[in-house]
Order: structure tokens, then C-alpha cells, then sequence
């Protein structure tokens, strides 16, 4: 299986406990956050909608909501990116186990994670919160 996920994605898919915008959304969700634990699985990263935002609401005319928001999202995206290889093709365990290195404190993800609206419910910055 190869999925295509944008570089916050990264971060969020290790923080998902099943919330999200609408049912459709979540189902889409559930799935890639399985489908990124096999070993059969390679991940193209981007900075542009993925299979993630293609069951999203917020998504039009392939942006996000609109102009404003859509920099942020792409700029959250490109912190991620600015710490790998996004040219490469991934193996989704080993890009995993990297993302899990590179972003491992509350300072690291800070900087893309912070005005997340999800940040209350995140499960990755629980863990990280805990880990201080």
C-alpha cells in the first residue's frame, strides 16, 4: 500500500484516538492510522492534501477552509518536512520510528503543533507532556 500524508500528519496520526470532523472523516482516519502500522505500507510526505484531507470537510477547491488557514496548515507541514527527506519514498515504519526520534519533547513539536486546535486532545503531547 502506498499513501501519500502531509508532514504534520506525521505527528498526528500518533496522537489520534478517534476524534475528528465528521463521521467520514474518522473512518478515513482509522484506516490510514492502520494502514501506516504495516510493514508493506510506504509514505510519500507532502505539503499538500493528502489521503488524509481527502475525507476532510474543511477541504475546498483543495485548500484548507481558505487562503489563511491553509498557509498555517502548510507551514506546520513544512517543519516536518524541514527534518527529513521529502523527496524520498518512505517505508511507514522506519518514517515512524524517525518522526518518533526527531520529535520527541514538547519543544520539538511546538512549533507545528502548537495553535493545532487538536492540541487539547492529542495523545502524542500527552505522551510528551508525561515524558518531562
Amino acid at each position: 500500500m502506498k499513501l501519500k500524508l502531509r508532514g504534520h500528519h506525521l505527528l498526528c496520526l500518533q496522537g489520534f484516538q478517534g476524534y475528528g470532523y465528521d463521521e467520514d472523516f474518522v473512518e478515513n482516519m482509522c484506516e490510514i492510522n492502520r494502514l501506516r502500522k504495516l510493514e508493506d505500507t510506504s509514505i510519500k510526505v507532502v505539503n499538500s492534501p493528502d489521503d488524509i484531507c481527502k475525507a476532510c470537510p474543511n477541504l475546498v477547491d483543495n485548500k484548507c477552509i481558505d487562503d489563511k488557514n491553509n498557509e498555517k496548515i502548510i507551514a506546520m507541514d513544512n517543519v516536518v518536512l524541514s527534518k527529513i527527506d521529502s523527496d524520498k519514498t518512505y517505508n511507514s515504519v522506519d518514517l515512524f520510528n524517525e518522526i518518533s526520534q526527531i520529535f520527541n519533547t514538547l519543544e520539538s513539536v511546538e512549533e507545528s503543533c502548537l495553535n493545532c486546535s487538536w492540541w487539547e486532545q492529542c495523545l502524542f503531547v500527552k505522551k510528551l507532556e508525561n515524558n518531562r
